[in-house]
């Protein structure tokens, strides 16, 4: 893996003074540094981790490995809070590429002493637009875990790239899509029923009517959770979903 700069003791993180460099590990695993004004268009999507997720007794945090409907592979996680946020991502059908620990960020502090950073995600978007994510709760965001941040949204700002800094998500919104990420697998789209259900919910009905109309519930209900998955189908996931959500017809992935 490829390894980071660490600040020396009673260094700074702060403001950049020198260009960004950034390391990463292409698909076939070969560790490439250069200049972030030449890496601007590398797809990161497909780039391996830069550190490993590391598992041992008494461990604080919980990592594990997300398997992703929109890759089509494992993405990793190194808290339940990452876990929630690549789900999302997972979830939002402008997505079209993931992957974690994307690349070591190296910049100089403005002590000179070199700082890294691997942000948690990066992501692209269905309109090319390259995503960098950093996941923490803002109680636990210490000054140069803030430093960091800046820096970080800094490097995305000089290329053009967005960065998000998250904390946590909306509870509700999170109960709604972990359930429907239980259909997330290709293996839920079953015809005829999807074409059925989507015919039934042409006009938005309560999702219970709906499923009960277009055949048995234990049959039919795995395919239109999978349908709003995939936003074929639609309902206000910013409610808790029950057996009355209205479902609407959506938008194809």
């Amino acid at each position: 893996m490829v390894r980071a700069l660490e600040v020396l003791p009673g260094g700074s993180a702060g403001p950049p003074t020198t260009g960004f460099k950034v390391a990463y590990v292409a698909p076939d695993r070969t560790e490439l540094r250069r200049p972030l004004v030449e890496a601007w268009s590398v797809p990161f999507e497909h780039a391996l981790p830069v550190r490993a997720f590391a598992s041992y007794r008494r461990q604080r945090n919980l990592p594990g490995l997300w398997w992703s409907a929109t890759t089509g592979g494992h993405v990793g996680y190194e808290s339940w809070l990452e876990r929630d946020h690549v789900m999302l991502l997972d979830f939002d059908p402008a997505v079209v590429g993931i992957s974690s620990q994307p690349f070591w960020l190296f910049w100089s502090a403005a002590n000179g002493r070199p700082v890294s950073h691997a942000p948690d995600y990066f992501a692209r978007r269905d309109d090319g637009m390259a995503v960098v994510i950093d996941c923490r709760p803002a109680e636990r965001r210490g000054p140069r875990d803030c430093a960091k941040f800046e820096a970080t949204e800094a490097a995305c700002a000089s290329v053009g790239w967005e960065f998000r800094l998250l904390g946590a998500p909306d509870p509700v919104v999170v109960r709604n899509v972990r359930w429907l990420a239980g259909y997330r697998h290709p293996r839920h789209w079953v015809e005829p029923v999807a074409s059925l259900l989507r015919e039934v919910f042409a006009e938005p009905l309560p999702l219970m009517d709906g499923a009960a109309e277009a055949g048995d519930p234990l049959a039919v209900l795995p395919v239109l959770f999978h349908l709003l998955w995939s936003h074929e189908l639609t309902e206000d996931a910013a409610v808790p979903l029950h057996g009355g959500s209205l479902v609407a017809p959506g938008v194809s992935r």
